[in-house]
């Protein structure tokens, strides 16, 4: 995702200037957490550059969208996202705080793919009251009622049920 790195030698050269930035990247190589992934259409980042004593801090949204499975349903989810990016780049970054700053240049791609990946759903849900799939038959509850029985023990507890205790 090289077209996320931007040139910063004016800010470096004048403390207390920002500059506005919008660039559009392409979200493929983001991939994804548990059942969401990055839609495959161009992110939009916009971002505030402003200098600062210690570097670069990097301020605005990162918005695009996402697609999914909804646990419970398996249903295709097609959602947008929008993320907020609040970074400082300097030359000599705290390891998992801030992100370097690679002479006149810094790379927005490791704000980008943090800020995008740790808002994504590890467990996307189509809605909020999906009833899910039936697990005796299989039928969407969303779609149609079951009357199968889903009331039979669940066999990883027969051991535990086995036990008796006497006082």
């Amino acid at each position: 995702m090289t077209t996320l790195r931007c040139n910063v030698a004016d800010l470096l050269h004048h403390p207390g200037s920002r500059r506005t930035v919008h660039l559009e990247a392409p979200a493929s190589e983001l991939g994804g957490v548990g059942g969401s992934r990055v839609a495959d259409r161009p992110l939009a980042v916009d971002v505030t550059l402003e200098r600062v004593p210690d570097g670069v801090v990097v301020r605005g949204r990162v918005a695009g969208e996402y697609m999914a499975q909804c646990s419970r349903c398996l249903a295709p989810i097609t959602r947008e996202l929008s993320e907020s990016v609040d970074e400082l780049y300097e030359p000599d970054p705290v390891e998992g705080e801030t992100y370097r700053l690679d002479g006149d240049e810094l790379d927005l791609e490791p704000a980008v793919r943090d800020a995008i990946l740790l808002d994504l759903p590890v467990a996307p849900l189509c809605r909020e009251d999906c009833a899910g799939l039936c697990p005796v038959c299989g039928t969407d509850r969303n779609v149609a009622p079951c009357t199968c029985d889903t009331s039979f023990p669940d066999p990883r507890w027969d051991a535990l049920r086995a036990l008796t205790f006497d006082n």
